[in-house]
């Protein structure tokens, strides 16, 4: 009876093996497929970006300095920490060593503050040009702007590389574990450093851009209202002054002055169509900016949450699948950003269809496309000329139109 149940076991154990290996092996291959699109995808699209701007000439402008490279770092996200979570992913083992393993948690770290920090300044800059127009050709210079990209690449070596290879950021049980067991790369913080980290990271960059964007959108539409109420104004001064009498016999200069001012709202003058163009795109500009900013808060806040509950909550326990689904949501937007570019920007989507033209021709004599062509209404990052915002365009000349007429009405 006994030699009967071991066989009957034995031969159940035999025919369930085959299903067991069959389901594993299919579970690591959808694995290795979405993480290895994720990779490439994200490698040679932000690639794509940096020929792009490279091969374009009117892409090369100082707001896509940034642009550039947050794509370097998007980039380098892909090739040094994705590559080797892949590895761990698909073998469930670290198999390049003790050291490689700081190595892998201290580049993982680095390029994702990096990436992150990125996004950050690139709020800043749209704040300035956007809510204080008159000062951003004075705050945003070259130096200024290769200053703060200097900034962004090495601040992040004192987070990441520093404490890891010193051995602040874990307890000394979790060193002394990673000694017994080399073939385990697991990434467990002290409290201390789970604060300061993800604060540097993620905390205090997410809090700056959602002031900024905030700001940002306050401002656009503020102005916006007041273009049209500017427009509502000029329209019923028009209807009830037809024959010009109540502009003739207003009195002073610098009222007459005031509502020729508006009434020259109703015409469609060159300028004033450039000058709501601009508005147009900035205003498209900046949201396409927030949807940026909205992914990347999408993306790594889940990470964040569990990484900062994690490490002080000491007795808490998340299964190795989440955690693994945590961290490449969390890499998943530097794949993101090149496609939100593609998407939402024409100039960056016609420097992309350029540019694949000439890769998949093999040609390479094709040369960059004139973005000149195209139609000027289209949504930009790079805010025409830089220096000119409508912005600051109007309160210019608001400011030379009151000086005149209170030169008029001093006569």
């Amino acid at each position: 009876m006994d030699n009967l149940t071991y066989l009957s076991t034995s031969t159940t154990q035999i025919t369930k093996t085959p299903d067991q290996e069959w389901t594993h092996y299919l579970i690591v291959f959808l694995k290795a497929t979405i993480m290895g699109s994720i990779i490439v995808v994200s490698i040679f699209g932000n690639l794509l970006v940096i020929v792009s701007v490279m091969r374009h000439r009117k892409l090369r402008i100082i707001t896509n300095y940034y642009v550039i490279s947050l794509a370097f770092a998007d980039m380098l996200v892909a090739m040094f920490a994705m590559t080797f979570n892949f590895s761990v992913q698909i073998f469930d083992t670290w198999l390049f060593g003790y050291f490689m393993c700081d190595v892998w948690n201290s580049l993982d770290v680095y390029f994702s503050t990096v990436s992150i920090l990125h996004l950050c300044c690139i709020s800043v800059d749209r704040y300035i040009a956007i809510v204080k127009p008159l000062k951003y050709a004075l705050s945003m210079t070259k130096n200024i702007v290769a200053l703060m990209l200097l900034a962004t690449w090495i601040m992040p070596a004192f987070l990441s590389f520093l404490p890891i290879f010193m051995g602040w950021y874990a307890t000394e049980e979790h060193l002394k574990d990673r000694f017994d067991h080399p073939d385990s790369c697991e990434f467990k913080v002290n409290k201390l450093y789970a604060i300061i980290s993800s604060s540097i990271s993620f905390w205090i960059p997410c809090t700056i851009m959602i002031y900024m964007y905030l700001a940002i959108f306050r401002e656009a539409n503020k102005q916006e209202k007041d273009m049209y109420n500017r427009q509502g104004a000029a329209l019923l001064l028009h209807q009830n002054n037809t024959n010009g009498d109540m502009m003739s016999n207003s009195g002073g200069s610098s009222k007459t002055l005031t509502l020729h001012e508006i009434n020259q709202d109703l015409h469609h003058t060159p300028t004033k169509e450039r000058n709501l163009n601009k508005m147009k795109r900035e205003h498209k500009a900046a949201r396409t900016l927030s949807i940026i900013m909205g992914t990347f808060t999408l993306c790594w806040l889940p990470f964040f949450l569990w990484y900062v509950s994690i490490s002080l909550c000491t007795t808490c326990e998340c299964p190795d699948m989440v955690v693994g689904i945590l961290f490449w949501i969390g890499y998943f937007n530097s794949t993101l950003n090149p496609l939100i570019y593609a998407y939402f920007n024409k100039d960056f989507r016609e420097a992309f269809k350029n540019t694949l033209q000439c890769v998949f021709c093999s040609l390479c004599r094709r040369p960059p496309s004139d973005l000149d062509k195209f139609d000027i209404r289209r949504p930009s990052i790079r805010y025409d000329d830089r220096t000119r915002s409508i912005y600051s365009e109007t309160y210019l000349k608001h400011i030379d139109r009151r000086r005149s007429s209170e030169f008029g009405s001093s006569l």
